[in-house]
């Protein structure tokens, strides 16, 4: 079953950085962009594996907004998740909606979790 998560204010995410959220027991890295959109990726980095993605830089490529691992620096597309540096690689994204101005995160209940 799918449900929607609060996880923090609109307000309380500085626009062009990251922040970091426990959604049904997974890291997530939150972003709210200048432009008013707000992203969800996994906050595990797949080449470090290390949670460091909300600590990641944002940016644009040819007009994709992306996120680079503050590891290693490869960039990934926060509509989509796939790296643009290897194209085997992506981060899991997570849909996100605003709501009564609180960020909301969809939790999908995976077979097999508790």
């Amino acid at each position: 079953m799918s449900e929607w998560e609060r996880v923090c204010a609109l307000d309380a995410l500085t626009p062009d950085r990251g922040a970091a959220a426990l959604v049904g027991g997974h890291q997530v890295a939150v972003f709210r962009l200048s432009a008013g959109d707000v992203h969800a990726v996994d906050h595990l980095d797949p080449f470090s594996r290390a949670n460091v993605m909300a600590r990641g830089l944002v940016g644009s490529r040819q007009g994709v907004p992306t996120i680079a691992s503050p590891m290693h620096k490869q960039s990934f597309d926060l509509r989509t998740g796939q790296c643009l540096d290897d194209p085997d690689v992506s981060l899991r994204v997570w849909p996100t909606r605003v709501s009564g101005g609180w960020v909301e995160i969809l939790n999908e209940a995976r077979s097999g979790a508790a």
